[in-house]
């Protein structure tokens, strides 16, 4: 004979029928639940699972032809690593992540050809601009920086994305709470509900960007996305003509870990939007399976901007279509500190804490 024990959802300990109530009852937290309902949660946890991400290996994955090999060229800088690609008539890169221009040319060799192209929209005229707005309204940065600093470069790259689709479908469970408080002559008392919801579903997932550069830093990519779809183009090699094109260093299999991150992130956002009404709600268990999935390798635009101030580099990444711009800045630590004076009952913790925060300006 079977025996089954019930766990209690809001503390694990185990359940037990109370027979003045005719419930189930947590002795460790006094929580009651009808046994029907009981039942039902009991299922739902058993038949939770792993994550399964079904990349069947489907991918618009092409090899360049003869005549487009013709067409291009492709770089090394010696002092990164980094590779770039250019057209025929490319006669000088400047290496986005490090800045050095002597870079080493020489004929493609053992890439894949982009699938899809969103061409550049805005010029260098516009980065610039966008990259002196930036600097406005930094209240802690250096009164100096604005006219000291320098441009050292500015290059228009298309940057590298594994661009994801797929179908996927999700189980996750949520623990909620919900308060309420009030008080008489006496006392002042507070009740506190806890509830265990379920949400199932399936949503499909169109080209889920994944930056394929191992060398630039993967919160500045994530940081000037979103990129619009509604102009992306079939790759063709025209596109690159006044710009160069980084070179992938991660290849798809490598980036399917971080596609299956964010879909399983945006799905569980996507069903935690659906609850409402309730102080805290957190996931108590999720399992999301993927079907379908396939890859294809797209160029987005973006431009590199590179200064210098005080004999220090500080590059800047904007988006080549949107205009979003991202990029470090300079802290006075004398606006800092004479800003943190001026609030008390902060640690010399916290300000620790404050000054790593403001050292990104997103």
């Amino acid at each position: 004979m079977e025996i089954k024990e019930y766990k209690c959802p809001n503390c694990s300990g185990t359940v037990k029928f109370d027979s003045s109530t005719q419930n189930m009852k947590c002795p460790y937290c006094d929580a009651q639940f009808e046994i029907a309902a009981l039942e039902e949660y009991q299922k739902s946890v058993a038949v939770q699972e792993s994550d399964k991400f079904g990349w069947d290996g489907r991918t618009d994955l092409k090899e360049w032809d003869s005549q487009e090999l013709n067409e291009l060229t492709q770089g090394s800088c010696p002092s990164c690593g980094s590779e770039l690609l250019g057209d025929k008539n490319t006669a000088a890169m400047i290496c986005p992540n490090c800045g050095n221009t002597q870079i080493v040319l020489r004929r493609l060799t053992g890439l894949l050809k982009p699938d899809y192209v969103i061409p550049f929209k805005l010029d260098k005229k516009a980065a610039v601009e966008a990259l002196k707005n930036f600097y406005k309204g930094k209240r802690l940065l250096p009164n100096s920086f604005n006219s000291e600093n320098r441009v050292n470069s500015i290059q228009g790259v298309y940057l590298p994305f594994w661009l994801f689709d797929a179908n996927a479908a999700g189980n996750i469970r949520y623990k909620a709470v919900k308060t309420n408080a009030w008080r008489d002559a006496k006392y002042n008392y507070t009740k506190t509900d806890h509830y265990s919801i379920a949400r199932e579903g399936s949503l499909k997932f169109e080209k889920v960007p994944v930056d394929g550069s191992e060398k630039m830093d993967d919160n500045y990519m994530d940081a000037i996305e979103p990129f619009n779809y509604v102009d992306l183009k079939d790759f063709e090699t025209a596109f690159l003509s006044g710009y160069i094109a980084e070179k992938y260093d991660v290849d798809a299999d490598g980036s399917k870990d971080r596609a299956a991150k964010r879909i399983k992130k945006s799905l569980e956002n996507e069903f935690a939007s659906s609850i409402k009404g309730y102080q805290s709600v957190s996931i108590e268990s999720s399992s999301v399976n993927v079907e379908n999935g396939k890859i294809s390798y797209g160029l987005l635009p973006a431009w590199i901007l590179n200064t210098k101030y005080k004999k220090e580099n500080y590059m800047f990444l904007m988006n080549g279509q949107t205009g979003r711009l991202v990029g470090k800045l300079p802290i006075d630590s004398g606006k800092f500190w004479k800003s943190a004076f001026l609030i008390t009952g902060i640690s010399g913790a916290v300000f620790t804490l404050i000054i790593q925060a403001l050292k990104l300006f997103l």
